[in-house]
């Protein structure tokens, strides 16, 4: 009889509205970002007259991943102490507000303001439907489900920006009202999504303290996962940061060009992310880091060297085949090591590198694009990963020792 709550949980989990509402919640993450970018410079022409309006504007876009990044900690403990779907619900109220806020909103100052909150929303959003889905699904279930959540997040990206554009030209304000599109999702957080049945201390009360202290913090394997995602992201960054300054140097591209470029690229990291159940099946976390990056790898050489559009086309489909098949590879990976009573922190954790290395990858790259060039800063990038994948290829014996299921 006590099982027959976790059983009909585990036909819950497997409905279609279930499903349907934590992928929509987890394209909100994408649309954080992506939405308002076609605004800017309608909106820095807005605040001309405003002292350092150039970078405040930018700031607009940027500052929102370093409040995700400082928010995923305070997230990832909220979701272990107050449970996944009460902070799920409240995040995606108070996205709709401060995401909408800049519709209103008069002064650059205020509208920093509200993206800096909408950022701390993003982290609470990221942090719980990711660790619903962990909490929600096991083994390959998980898995795929990680992959296919990847994959809507990038189609999100390319659809939020398609749209952002489009009403962008109308009034550079209009796309702060996409923002409102949350609340809609936020009903079906209530009615459909329940919170899990966690085994919290009960596992560990049976353990030795040495026993208990080396299950709930696996130090070294969580340390490789967050070096990664901080790595990754920062690398793959430099697509939407320094992609149309490149394109424009190369052969003069418009900006609807880039945005293409862009487009294929979060195109392609979505099917590979789409697929990655199929790849989990017949490799292990550590080979998956090891091919992932070594793709990436070729595909940045590739747009370091390119001598046309077209074949920078080429290297963005190909290195964003590589960079999807990562996000959800940590995802999993991590999910599969952490206790439930950690769960929600560890993924936090998570949630502050992937955008913290995203805040830095212009403070990055941007030294290396003064000195090298932008073409030398992707071919210098593409060895850096290939480097971080031999390294893991030749250490993957000595990983699998301490982490039997990587």
């Amino acid at each position: 009889m006590i099982d027959s709550p976790s059983n009909t949980n585990q036909l819950q989990s497997n409905s279609f509205p279930i499903k349907a509402t934590l992928l929509l919640t987890s394209t909100l993450t994408v649309m954080s970002g992506a939405t308002i970018a076609p605004s800017l410079p309608a909106m820095q022409e807005f605040f001309a007259n405003v002292e350092n309006s150039e970078l405040l504007v930018r700031l607009v876009l940027t500052i929102p991943a370093l409040f995700i990044a400082i928010g995923g900690l305070f997230a990832g403990q909220l979701v272990d102490r107050i449970g996944r779907k009460p902070l799920l619900i409240v995040s995606t109220l108070l996205y709709g507000i401060a995401g909408g806020s800049g519709f209103v909103l008069n002064s650059l100052g205020t509208i920093l303001v509200g993206r800096a909150v909408l950022g701390l929303s993003v982290a609470g959003i990221m942090t719980g439907v990711t660790t619903l889905i962990a909490d929600y699904y096991q083994g390959q279930k998980r898995a795929d489900f990680m992959g296919l959540q990847a994959a809507f997040m990038g189609l999100g990206g390319v659809v939020f920006l398609s749209v952002g554009g489009f009403i962008a030209d109308l009034n550079w304000r209009f796309p702060f009202l996409i923002y409102f599109s949350a609340w809609a999702i936020l009903l079906g957080i209530v009615v459909t999504l329940y919170e899990p049945n966690r085994k919290t201390h009960n596992q560990n009360q049976d353990l030795a303290p040495s026993q208990t202290s080396e299950q709930s913090l696996p130090m070294v394997v969580l340390a490789m996962i967050y070096g990664i995602a901080l790595f990754y992201m920062t690398a793959f960054y430099l697509i939407p940061v320094q992609l149309p300054f490149y394109l424009q140097n190369l052969n003069n591209s418009s900006a609807s060009a880039s945005g293409l470029a862009i487009a294929a690229a979060t195109l392609a990291s979505s099917i590979a992310s789409l697929r990655y159940g199929f790849v989990k099946k017949r490799l292990g976390f550590v080979s998956i880091v090891v091919w992932a990056l070594a793709i990436a790898a070729v595909g940045y050489l590739v747009i370091g060297i390119a001598p046309s559009y077209n074949i920078v086309l080429l290297g963005l489909i190909i290195a964003g085949l590589g960079f999807g098949l990562l996000m959800p590879n940590l995802n999993v990976w991590l999910s599969s090591i952490i206790p439930d009573a950690l769960r929600g922190r560890a993924l936090g954790g998570l949630t502050t590198f992937f955008f913290f290395g995203q805040f830095l990858s212009p403070i990055v790259s941007q030294p290396i694009t003064n000195s090298l060039g932008l073409a030398r800063t992707y071919s210098f990038t593409g060895v850096a990963l290939f480097i971080v994948s031999l390294v893991f290829f030749i250490l993957r014996k000595q990983i699998k020792s301490f982490c039997q299921s990587c």
